[in-house]
């Protein structure tokens, strides 16, 4: 090929290169129409949405205003059932157990006889310091008779001062020993009387630890007896919430204490006082230690049974109260939905002070007395969503022929819009 021709070949290649060049550089790119296309139409169905959020028919939903009541504020903790006393029956004399005169689980009262110990040599005792202080009271008897008569005779020169003198010492020394014996009777019969095993307290009889036939000494157990009318609950509290307690108790008025059952939470008692506050916080567990008591006259409370415990300090007047259920929970805290006046409703931010019951809590601020609140249906709505408010436990109404009809309308406009 001649140098000509190669020239020319070059020239037309560097042509061809230019003018495929220019058309990239002039031809629109396919993502930047696809992404217009796609702006165009979002925008087309945000402005459609937008058509049937005010076209779509009011959510029913429940709603309640916020009302004022007293609330009372409680601590909580876990709590022990502790009996008022418990005594362990040991006997006071050593012999042969002759009886039980108690059932296991048996509630007694002060003074029963609880068990019998064979009482004849304590008997025997005690009939010989009788005869015993018979025979110093003879004695003494004689010696008075002895003394009264040489009296006179002492007067009269005929008795010596120093016979004289052992007669009246001789009367004084009968007169102690029967005294002596008054004592010794009285021990004896105590001894008797610890024969019989009586109960000091009014309780509740726990397992025998003994049988009737064995020989018991002084260490023996005969039973463990425990009080459960009244009966005390212990608690502890953490050290913050000490001087709100103490404050509380320093009013004057007996705080009010409920037990409520672990497994359900239901109440078993709601008649408990305080009754002390420990003089001192355990530097272990940062706590301090409560003691509450409760009349317990149905024995509902058991000793060693764990309790939820309630311990009212204080009742908020005039606080703000609406159902647990409206509350929400959002990235940026607690809100309800709030109805304005439109029947569309909002965001509203809230702070909660305190439970109220089960089921009700107290707003600290965000809402003020009056104000509806939304409680069931939030899941159906969203800012500005407009609502058919009803009451607690109401039902919307059926829709009529012609609420129907306009639905089946608005719905076949969408249908075109979305083939268009």
């Amino acid at each position: 090929m001649s140098r000509f021709w190669k020239i020319a070949l070059i020239v037309i290649v560097v042509i061809v290169l230019g003018a495929v060049g220019l058309h990239m550089l002039h031809k629109p790119a396919d993502g930047e129409g696809g992404a217009g296309q796609g702006r165009h139409r979002g925008g087309q169905a945000q402005a459609a949405g937008q058509g049937d959020d005010k076209n779509a028919p009011p959510v029913p939903v429940t709603v309640v205003p916020v009302v004022k009541q007293n609330v009372p504020i409680y601590l909580t903790a876990l709590g022990t059932v502790q009996a008022l006393n418990t005594v362990t029956v040991n006997p006071q004399v050593s012999g042969q157990l002759l009886k039980i005169n108690f059932k296991e689980g048996q509630e007694v009262k002060a003074g029963d006889v609880l068990a019998e110990i064979d009482p004849r040599t304590f008997q025997a005792n005690y009939q010989q310091a009788v005869a015993k202080k018979q025979q110093d009271e003879a004695a003494l008897a004689t010696a008075k008779s002895n003394l009264d008569r040489s009296v006179d005779l002492g007067a009269k020169g005929y008795i010596s001062k120093q016979d004289m003198d052992t007669l009246r010492n001789t009367v004084s020394q009968n007169q102690a020993t029967v005294q002596a014996d008054a004592a010794a009777i009285d021990s004896a019969k105590v001894q008797l009387g610890f024969t019989k095993i009586l109960s000091p307290i009014d309780g509740v009889a726990g397992i025998r630890a003994v049988d009737p036939g064995n020989v018991v000494t002084t260490t023996s157990n005969i039973v463990t007896l425990t009080q459960l009318h009244p009966i005390n609950v212990m608690f502890s509290l953490p050290e913050q919430n000490l001087d709100v307690v103490r404050q509380s108790v320093a009013k004057g008025l007996p705080l009010e204490v409920a037990a409520l059952d672990r497994a359900d939470a239901h109440t078993i008692a709601n008649d408990g006082v305080l009754r002390v506050v420990d003089n001192q916080i355990d530097v272990t567990t940062g706590t301090f230690r409560l003691k509450s008591e409760f009349p317990n006259p149905t024995s509902a409370l058991w000793p060693g049974q764990f309790v939820n415990v309630q311990l009212k300090v204080n009742t908020v007047s005039g606080g703000l109260v609406i159902p647990a259920q409206a509350v929400q929970r959002g990235p940026d805290g607690d809100y309800v939905y709030m109805v304005q006046g439109d029947n569309t409703v909002k965001m509203q931010p809230v702070k909660t002070a305190a439970e109220v019951g089960d089921s009700h809590v107290m707003i600290g601020s965000g809402l003020k007395e009056g104000d509806q609140v939304v409680t069931e249906g939030q899941f159906r709505l969203k800012p500005g969503s407009k609502i058919k408010p009803l009451k607690p436990g109401e039902v919307p109404a059926a829709p009529t022929d012609a609420e129907l009809q306009q639905a089946k309308k608005d719905s076949q406009k969408g249908g075109r819009r979305g083939g268009r």
